[in-house]
């Protein structure tokens, strides 16, 4: 009925299910530790490491300097 509201959440959707898995490719390798606060702080480093990574590649492809 809504195709405009509609649109605007599918794109949210999308965006985090893009950012979802091309975290997955890049850290291949599945959680190691073994109690919850530990993988919550692995998978938050890991998340970190991509935001970096993808800065990286973002100030190179722009031509950034610091």
């Amino acid at each position: 009925m809504n195709k405009g509201e509609f649109m605007e959440h599918y794109h949210l959707r999308s965006n985090v299910e893009s950012a979802s898995r091309a975290i997955k490719n890049r850290m291949v390798e599945a959680l190691k530790s073994r109690t919850k606060a530990a993988q919550a702080n692995e998978l938050l480093l890991k998340l970190i490491c991509y935001n970096i990574t993808i800065l990286i590649q973002q100030t190179n492809e722009l031509g950034i300097r610091f």
